[in-house]
């Protein structure tokens, strides 16, 4: 495959494009996965296949160092997606990196009713790389005044 080509592969299954990313030296070599006729995700790919170093973060919630919760659901996800990129840091990682996120929320309107901010916060800390990303509702978390926890999981290119 040549940088910046773009590939569609025919299995059995629907058509697949792979869109390649940026081709910089820095950025984790990895291929957004589309399939074909599918609308273009906002905010989130469908897939990404990496190749390299994994990185896994554990259920991050927003705290700081002191253990000390954000006030509030969107305060709470602006420390939360800080403190996974202070954590993905720490392993040489950036936010490009970046190829999955898990949400965990306790309150799905309340993510739905603030995705503009949300989406302002994110694009802050983050950059505009979606990684694959899922949301769950769950009844609580193990903080029972936590609001919300993210799993990451990255890839440093070699």
């Amino acid at each position: 495959m040549r940088e910046g080509q773009r590939i569609v592969t025919t299995p059995k299954g629907p058509q697949l494009a792979v869109l390649p990313t940026d081709d910089d030296k820095t950025r984790a070599k990895v291929q957004i996965l589309q399939p074909s006729g599918w609308p273009m995700p906002k905010g989130y790919a469908n897939g990404i296949a990496a190749d390299g170093r994994i990185v896994v973060t554990g259920g991050v919630i927003g705290w700081d160092a002191e253990e000390h919760l954000a006030d509030g659901f969107v305060a709470q996800v602006r420390q939360t997606l800080s403190n996974i990129a202070e954590i993905l840091a720490e392993a040489g990682a950036r936010p490009e990196h970046l190829v999955r996120l898990t949400w965990y929320v306790i309150d799905m309107d309340e993510y739905l009713s603030n995705l503009k901010e949300l989406g302002k916060i994110y694009r802050t800390i983050f950059g505009a790389h979606y990684p694959a990303m899922a949301l769950v509702q769950v009844v609580r978390l193990v903080e029972k005044a936590a609001r919300v926890e993210i799993e990451a999981t990255a890839v440093i290119p070699r």
